[in-house]
């Protein structure tokens, strides 16, 4: 049953298609010079004139036959790629379901849980605080979840409208760590600015909070160091400015490189690892950035070894 299976693979019925369709046009040809030479035989013996047999436009004809079937290869070509597409996307949105639904019904399930605690025994106070604090951390990440996917949503619709300000991008910077502090409790950011100690730069601030808020999760989220840390160079050229966010985490593979920008792909999917996360933090990381008219880039020297990601943005004119 297998073996019938693997018979059906896309890439063979691609590949037999293909060498079907050319032997086709091959063996036409051939039989073609075959039946060719046997009328010029039959010409030279009969002296027949050439023009009563073969037409003048014959090798046009062959011509534009090739030209057909190299279309008709190119079209089954580009089918054949998009079903690959297509069938690589449903897994990873598969996968990005598993793994969301995951998200969610965790914090859901804990809550559920404190909750009939709550109802079935009497509690002292420090111990409804507690209890208290861990239901705010299940739906800090419940709302955490939802946001990013109703934000993406409004990106990819450009349904978003947001005020863009030329702000002090390392004060915006400072600002930001200092309001969020509670959430990289544990972690050693430093902020590396520019010699002239301001550089202005157009941003939306929200979207601009909400990818720093996405990489800085990801560097604490993927490091198995004891203290987590993250070093933010800020510089600028006359064209582009740039924003370094290093890590000391558990870096990437350079086959994951490029992939780990895609919708719905996780950390560790490539390896048959389990995978981590919703797959579309990074997404939206590089949607942000387009909607400021730059891109985001990911370097890292390999596993365990930390990443990099650059933020680059036009300079401010």
């Amino acid at each position: 049953m297998k073996q019938v299976k693997w018979l059906f693979h896309p890439i063979l019925v691609f590949i037999f298609s293909v060498t079907a369709l050319v032997a086709s046009l091959f063996l036409y040809i051939y039989w073609y010079m075959e039946v060719s030479s046997g009328l010029r035989s039959a010409m030279e013996r009969f002296n027949l004139e050439q023009d009563q047999v073969f037409a003048a436009d014959t090798w046009v004809v062959i011509l534009v036959l090739s030209i057909l079937i190299g279309i008709i290869l190119l079209g089954i070509f580009i089918i054949f790629v998009f079903s690959q597409k297509t069938t690589q996307l449903y897994r990873m949105q598969n996968n990005f379901i598993n793994n969301f639904t995951h998200e969610l019904k965790t914090p859901v399930t804990s809550l559920q849980l404190y909750l009939q605690t709550f109802s079935r025994y009497e509690l002292s106070r420090d111990d409804q605080l507690k209890y208290i604090q861990y239901m705010l951390t299940d739906v800090n990440r419940l709302t955490e979840n939802i946001n990013r996917m109703l934000n993406l949503a409004k990106l990819e619709s450009k349904s978003y409208m947001g005020e863009f300000v030329v702000c002090d991008i390392v004060k915006t910077v400072n600002q930001f760590l200092e309001e969020n502090a509670h959430l990289f409790k544990g972690c050693q950011i430093t902020v590396h600015g520019p010699e002239t100690g301001t550089l202005y730069q157009r941003i939306n601030r929200h979207l601009f909070e909400m990818l720093m808020m996405n990489i800085l999760t990801n560097a604490i989220k993927y490091n198995a160091s004891e203290t987590p840390q993250v070093a933010i160079f800020i510089e600028s050229t006359r064209q582009w400015t740039h924003i370094r966010f290093t890590d000391n985490g558990i870096g990437l593979d350079r086959k994951e490189m490029k992939k780990i920008f895609r919708k719905f792909y996780q950390i560790g999917q490539s390896d048959n690892m389990t995978a981590k996360g919703s797959g579309l933090g990074l997404h939206l990381v590089q949607n942000i950035a387009r909607l400021h008219k730059g891109r985001v880039l990911a370097e890292s020297p390999g596993r365990g070894q930390g990443s990099t990601f650059t933020l680059v943005l036009p300079a401010l004119k």
